[in-house]
């Protein structure tokens, strides 16, 4: 038995309100805030909210109707909470909540997916920036979204479920609460507020259909070659923005000069670099003084886990195991 069916005359059930109603845009606007430079709030995105909004203002009308009515200190719900709220806008809301917040996963999933790709086309080095933790979070609100639309189906089709048996839900909901609340405090978007986004990667994709431009093989030739002599892959925190000053190019040039010249994206074209710069390193003796991480670093990676995954992904093999095949 719950708190709310021992006090008989609580009037807190006029002010509980379907919490996905504003829950769904407000992990949408979070996930966007760290994932968009430079994010503001604007005005017009308080249309998000018109759902949950109107939703409060409905329960203060019920409230201040049925607080007028005789009768009504002595019971936990009046007339027009029972007749209206209860009978008839209470059972359009269980779909309305399950509709708003699918809704709103769905567009934050996709948010997150053209985030990691904008990165993949601005940084070589995304580590730090693909926010793991973020999408940890919303595999996991997810699930137990999901597992929350079981319980009210249960609740409504079949039995009424204990105060009991839907109190874990409650607890897992107060835990991820709490922890997205810490992680995106201590979370250092310094990277992305200092380069400006001007464009999303689909709209990147219609810059590069309207300007028309043939990618010439001297301008491949170009960066190859500069890329050969100069090695500025060797800088760990080197982005689009620097190579293409480098270059004296614009970034939205280079961007499609790798794009369709060398058939990869940014982060692909200097990893690329690094991983046969590193196995050179090793075909020269370099594993005798240094470790297969230290010449990693050397060669502009920063992090372990994002060595160890490129490597594999573009030899299909392990550093270790590249090593014990080199020739004695």
């Amino acid at each position: 038995m719950g708190w709310y069916n021992v006090y008989k005359t609580t009037k807190i059930n006029y002010w509980l309100m379907p919490i996905a109603l504003a829950l769904g845009p407000l992990i949408y606007f979070y996930v966007k805030s760290i994932t968009q430079s430079n994010f503001k709030f604007k005005r017009r995105d308080i249309l998000h909210f018109t759902l949950a909004i109107c939703l409060v203002f409905f329960r203060v009308f019920i409230y201040i109707y049925d607080s007028l009515q005789p009768g009504f200190n002595d019971k936990q719900n009046g007339v027009l909470k029972i007749a209206l709220d209860e009978n008839i806008v209470q059972p359009v809301l269980v779909f309305l909540d399950f509709s708003v917040m699918l809704l709103y996963l769905a567009f934050t999933f996709q948010l997150f997916y053209n985030y990691r790709t904008k990165i993949k086309e601005y940084f070589s080095n995304t580590y730090k920036l693909e926010l793991n933790w973020v999408l940890s979070f919303l595999i996991v609100f997810t699930s137990l979204f999901l597992y929350s639309s079981i319980q009210t189906v249960i609740n409504v089709a079949f039995i009424e479920l204990s105060y009991t048996q839907q109190w874990w839900l409650n607890l897992f909901m107060a835990i991820i609460t709490i922890y997205i609340g810490v992680r995106g405090y201590f979370t250092d978007t310094g990277k992305l507020n200092n380069l400006s986004f001007s464009f999303t990667p689909n709209e990147i994709k219609t810059v590069q259909k309207e300007t028309n431009q043939n990618i010439s093989e001297d301008e491949v030739q170009l960066i190859s070659e500069f890329m050969k002599t100069e090695k500025p892959y060797l800088n760990s925190e080197l982005n689009l923005s620097d190579l293409a000053s480098e270059l004296e190019m614009h970034r939205n040039e280079l961007s499609q000069i790798i794009n369709k010249g060398f058939q990869k994206n940014f982060n692909d074209f200097i990893n690329e670099f690094r991983v046969n710069a590193f196995k050179k390193e090793l075909e020269n003796g370099a594993h005798k003084q240094l470790s297969l991480l230290g010449i990693a670093m050397d060669c502009g990676f920063n992090s372990k886990a994002t060595f160890n995954r490129v490597f594999k992904k573009i030899t299909n093999t392990s550093p270790t195991e590249f090593l014990q095949n080199l020739p004695k």
